[in-house]
């Protein structure tokens, strides 16, 4: 569920950032590379749980 939520917000910021180019809106630029920033982030941390919760999986060895 958490990979969906970051497609869709992923499409999210890019919609952001090509309507703040069209209107050379830096505050509004700024602002989805904030967003853009924090859902990089937040993948990495997914990322990083889903390899954590494989490494510790007794089957896996």
């Amino acid at each position: 569920m958490s990979i969906g939520t970051s497609a869709f917000g992923a499409v999210s910021v890019v919609k952001d950032v090509r309507k703040a180019r069209e209107e050379s809106d830096t505050l509004k630029l700024v602002n989805a590379l904030v967003g853009a920033a924090a859902l990089i982030t937040g993948t990495a941390l997914l990322v990083r749980e889903l390899r954590q919760l494989g490494s510790d999986d007794v089957l896996l060895g």
